[in-house]
């Protein structure tokens, strides 16, 4: 049996109107080419459809069944259709996103509530659990977008550039490294340092100072929340080093002080990976200047371009 989607149109054609020639008039054919597509179907099916001595003409019992399934199956078509139809404008999608960048969380929220109320019939969805092979995951098509700090230069991968941002010293107040105006990697020597739980591949203070200068601290506690991560710096159970953006808005009424890495401090910047061919699609391309050119709180500076 081969039974098109042009069948089932029929069928539901003709008993919503009760008669082949309204079914003809709505199906915009004539109804002698309606009435030879009618027994194209019964010949597929190997039944007849109609009960041809009624009127107005009806389905049989194994027409009800076709009808069933045109009802069933019609919409379905029509909604990917619509999907279809969206996809190749550029109005739907699917965005899932991956981040490197733990803190990350802190000013993407707000980009992807703003986001939402523009793109409604986009798919959004964060895939945490790929954030240490996050941009492989994108090149096999899992994710569709990666937050990284770290571009590469990976084959059909575009890097495009979101904001600037300064990964600083944070301590108590009252913290005997409070009152110097920076902090050397040798600060740490002797200190507890609270980080968020990732690979300290992926951890600036690592990356940009300690491993360099070769300093190792003197414990490490991980902490996944950054609101849990300021208490316990304000009760001086360790430092920290944060993105600025993460504490420029964050008041606790002087309980903790920020300060540079070394004495000219330290500049990271933050990408946004995506496929090229993705790039420039219309949901996507709001999406980056969304994160790029947004006044957003915890936002230090857009970019250069």
């Amino acid at each position: 049996m081969h039974i098109e989607i042009r069948h089932l149109r029929t069928v539901k054609a003709i008993h919503d109107e009760g008669g082949l020639a309204r079914a003809a008039s709505r199906l915009n054919i004539t109804q002698s080419a309606l009435s030879h597509q009618v027994k194209t179907i019964e010949d597929q099916a190997g039944v007849e459809l109609f009960v041809r001595r009624a009127k107005p003409l009806r389905l049989s019992a194994a027409g009800l069944k076709l009808l069933r399934a045109a009802e069933r199956i019609l919409p379905e078509m029509a909604a990917l259709e619509a999907e279809f139809s969206g996809l190749r404008s550029g109005r739907s999608g699917r965005l899932h996103i991956a981040i490197e960048c733990h803190a990350c969380f802190e000013w993407l929220f707000p980009v992807l509530e703003q986001f939402r109320r523009a793109w409604p019939d986009v798919d959004i969805d964060i895939r945490p659990g790929l954030a240490f092979g996050a941009l492989p995951a994108l090149q096999r098509e899992e994710v569709d977008l990666v937050v990284s700090s770290d571009p590469e230069d990976l084959e059909g991968v575009e890097f495009t550039p979101l904001f600037d941002y300064e990964p600083v010293f944070v301590a108590a107040s009252d913290h005997p490294l409070a009152a110097r105006p920076f902090v050397t990697a040798e600060d740490f020597a002797d200190q507890t340092l609270i980080t968020y739980p990732v690979d300290r591949s992926r951890l600036d203070v690592f990356t940009e100072l300690l491993g360099p200068a070769g300093v190792t601290p003197a414990a490490i506690r991980q902490v996944e929340l950054t609101a849990m991560i300021l208490i316990l710096v304000a009760s001086q159970r360790g430092v920290a080093v944060l993105p600025d953006w993460v504490v420029r808005d964050v008041r606790m009424d002087g309980d903790y002080v920020t300060r540079p890495l070394t004495e000219t401090g330290v500049t990271k910047r933050l990408f946004a990976a995506t496929r090229l061919d993705d790039t420039r699609l219309p949901f996507m391309a709001h999406l980056l200047r969304l994160a790029r050119t947004e006044p957003l709180k915890l936002q230090r500076r857009p970019a250069a371009e």
